[in-house]
C-alpha cells in the first residue's frame, strides 16, 4: 500500500500538474473515447501503457481471461454485458478491441482440475467461455508451450462470436459503423500481434 501512495502523489505533484488541462477539458467536455478494449485482469497488461494512449481514449473491460460472456436478457447481474452495452449504444465508440495475450493464467487454469472449491464456484463457471479455444487449440496439437499459445489467440477470436450475440454491437457492425478486432499482446517482447480475417493468421503490427 505504501507504493501505492507514494505512486499517488508523484502523480498528482508531477503528471497531473503537467496535464492538468487535459482533465480539464474531460471533466468539462465528458468522455469521447473511440474504442472499447477489452482485456485481461492480469496485472502485467495494462492497456493504456500498452497502446500509448491518453486518459479518455479508452473505454476498458479488463477481466480473467478477457472473455466476453454471450449475451442473455435476465435479470441478474452482469458487468461486462453491461460495460458492453454502454460503450456501443451510450459513449458510441468506433471499435472494439479484443486483446489475448501470453503466459496468462486463466488459459493455463484451462488445463487445470481447481477442484470444486467454493471460494472458486464464479471463476470456474467463467472459464467455462475458454473451453471452445481450448477443444481447438488441442485439435491443432504441438507442444504443451504451443498449444496454450494457440489456445490464449483461439480464444480472443471466439469472443468475437459472443459480442455478436449483442444486438447493439450485431446492428452497428452490420451497418458498417462498428469494427471489431482481436489483438495479442505478448508480455516478454512488448510487442502484439492483430488477427488478420482474410488470411487467418496473426500479423505483427509491425508488419502493418
Amino acid at each position: 500500500m505504501e507504493k501505492l501512495l507514494k505512486g499517488h502523489k508523484k502523480f498528482k505533484n508531477i503528471k497531473f500538474k503537467k496535464n492538468k488541462d487535459l482533465y480539464l477539458k474531460l471533466v468539462k467536455d465528458g468522455q469521447h473515447p473511440g474504442t472499447l478494449f477489452i482485456g485481461c485482469s492480469d496485472s502485467r497488461v495494462i492497456p493504456g501503457l500498452i497502446t500509448g494512449t491518453k486518459p479518455g481514449d479508452l473505454f476498458t473491460i479488463q477481466n480473467v481471461g478477457n472473455f466476453v460472456a454471450p449475451y442473455k436478457p435476465d435479470e441478474d447481474y452482469h458487468s461486462t454485458a453491461s460495460a458492453i452495452e454502454y460503450a456501443v449504444s451510450v459513449l458510441k465508440v468506433d471499435d472494439i478491441i479484443v486483446c489475448g495475450h501470453s503466459h496468462c493464467g486463466a488459459i493455463k487454469s484451462l488445463y487445470k482440475d481447481l477442484g470444486e472449491d467454493c471460494d472458486l464456484i464464479h471463476t470456474n463457471k467463467w472459464l467455462e467461455l475458454g473451453s471452445e479455444a481450448k477443444k481447438a487449440a488441442q485439435l491443432f496439437g504441438g507442444t504443451e508451450e504451443e498449444i496454450l499459445v494457440n489456445t490464449e489467440k483461439l480464444s480472443a477470436i471466439f469472443q468475437l462470436e459472443n459480442l455478436l450475440t449483442y444486438p447493439a454491437v450485431k446492428k452497428r457492425v452490420e451497418d458498417g459503423n462498428l469494427n471489431l478486432h482481436v489483438w495479442y499482446y505478448m508480455i516478454e517482447s512488448g510487442e502484439i500481434e492483430y488477427y488478420d480475417d482474410e488470411s487467418g493468421t496473426f500479423i505483427h503490427m509491425d508488419e502493418s
